[in-house]
């Protein structure tokens, strides 16, 4: 393995303070890098796929770009998409601005969530501290920058906290077929509060980080399932969607699928290296 390749496979596996929009940059800058290096783009795509199996948006973003065809199409392709990413986030936030009212609770530390509230700042923010890692911590000092009103809790403070709130904004680090997403943990006990107190739960993420296929359980303790029937809407840069309605949205997006069958088909195939 090329060493540059070796050292950006190892950032992404000890990874813990950033979202999975910034792990997928960082895993295309490194397929660039990779490839103007002389890699096989295929070969070196599998490798940073394979670093953190849980985030299908490493994966989805990888897929993307794998599927142009020459090495020096896949290098356009991917400083394309990266390019995109900053478009996608303000598209999200303009549409999900009609939502943003009262109190706003979110969790871990979403780069589109940060979009979303600063372009349309809430009345007050919540953030989780989020351990481990407490990512929330430099999120929430990044809204008060921004002048936005924040109160930075402790995970277990969650869900009371949320039965207080108007919504909850997540990211996610994967969004299946089903609607059913993979997000940070203690994602689950807050979706869970939402829904009984009548709370609304909305996902805010980029169309890469949709999977084609039937929900996984996470291979990393970081991570958890979190069920479509807890989840209200999903926003992408191509529009909001129920959950029912998340599988017509992959469909009608195929190089989703085209890059996972690239990626060896299915992520339940993709597992890093022995002895890793």
């Amino acid at each position: 393995m090329h060493p540059v390749l070796e050292e950006r496979v190892r950032e992404l596996r000890e990874e813990n303070h950033h979202g999975a929009s910034w792990m997928a940059r960082r895993a295309l800058e490194a397929l660039v890098e990779a490839v103007e290096s002389g890699e096989d783009p295929l070969e070196a795509g599998r490798t940073l796929a394979s670093a953190r199996v849980s985030l299908g948006a490493i994966a989805g973003a990888i897929g993307r770009v794998l599927v142009s065809g020459t090495p020096e199409q896949v290098i356009a392709e991917a400083e394309a998409v990266i390019g995109s990413r900053d478009r996608a986030a303000k598209a999200i936030a303009v549409m999900l601005a009609p939502e943003i009212t009262g109190t706003v609770m979110t969790h871990s530390a979403s780069c589109t969530v940060h979009e979303v509230l600063t372009h349309t700042p809430p009345a007050r923010a919540i953030c989780t501290i989020s351990e481990p890692g407490a990512e929330g911590r430099r999120l929430a000092a990044q809204l008060k920058a921004a002048g936005i009103e924040v109160e930075l809790i402790a995970d277990a403070e969650g869900p009371d906290a949320v039965r207080e709130s108007n919504l909850l904004l997540l990211g996610a680090d994967t969004v299946f077929r089903d609607g059913s997403l993979v997000n940070k943990t203690g994602t689950l006990a807050l979706a869970h509060a939402a829904q009984d107190a009548g709370v609304r739960v909305i996902v805010a993420c980029e169309t890469f980080k949709l999977a084609p296929f039937d929900p996984e359980q996470p291979v990393e303790d970081l991570f958890e399932l979190i069920p479509a029937a807890l989840i209200d809407r999903v926003v992408t840069e191509e529009g909001a969607a129920n959950t029912i309605d998340v599988a017509s949205l992959v469909d009608r997006t195929p190089c989703l699928q085209r890059g996972y069958d690239l990626l060896r088909g299915r992520r339940d195939r993709l597992r890093p290296p022995e002895g890793s």
